[in-house]
């Protein structure tokens, strides 16, 4: 699995119902099942990952983050999770909406655009960056909606949404030693992952 699925996976409590949204070949919910014992059940885009995920025994069933939440009765999990995926949906504060209505906590990874190493490049260059998490052209990235870290906080103060726990981290695996100061992380993390819940 990758860094951010394993951090994933410990922020989740064992023995809960976990959706997986954007689910890919389904790791997350394969190593939710077996190590954590949670009723894991994922949602997928791509037909080929759905369809790998299938024959490993994963439910997995084929849809998208934009279209197909709608369809879920509020409560139906506790957390829902959307790991790298909140950038490339068309209506990103709407899936967050739904996230937190059929889950009791949300769990959302994404790339953080305000990398030290994004600016420098943007500013050097003058062309689209890229490293090791945004590592395809600008033409074709599914990225519509590239965000900061502070960007995320915004959001969420703006729609009312707690932050239970974030934290930035590095493609490398190390969780960045400024967990708290926000700017540092914005500066420096590579990735960032935030537990959400909504305000009661």
């Amino acid at each position: 699995m990758r860094l951010d699925q394993r951090l994933i996976a410990g922020m989740i409590e064992p023995g809960t119902r976990v959706l997986d949204i954007g689910s890919g070949d389904g790791s997350l919910i394969g190593h939710l099942y077996r190590t954590r014992n949670c009723d894991a059940r994922g949602i997928e885009i791509d037909m080929k990952e759905v369809t790998r995920s299938v024959s490993h025994g994963l439910p997995v069933i084929h849809g998208d983050a934009d279209n197909d939440l709608t369809h879920f009765p509020d409560d139906a999990f506790d957390y829902v999770v959307l790991q790298r995926t909140l950038q490339a949906v068309e209506r990103p504060r709407e899936v967050l909406r739904q996230m937190l209505r059929i889950g009791r906590y949300a769990i959302v990874s994404f790339p953080n655009f305000g990398h030290w190493q994004m600016r420098l490049r943007l500013l050097l260059t003058g062309r689209m960056p890229d490293n090791a998490v945004w590592n395809r052209p600008w033409y074709a990235t599914p990225n519509i909606h590239p965000c900061t870290i502070r960007d995320f906080l915004a959001l969420c103060e703006q729609d009312g949404y707690i932050v239970k726990d974030w934290m930035a981290i590095d493609e490398e695996g190390d969780r960045a030693p400024w967990r708290r100061s926000v700017r540092l992380a914005n500066l420096f993390g590579e990735q960032a992952l935030f537990l959400l819940a909504r305000a009661r």
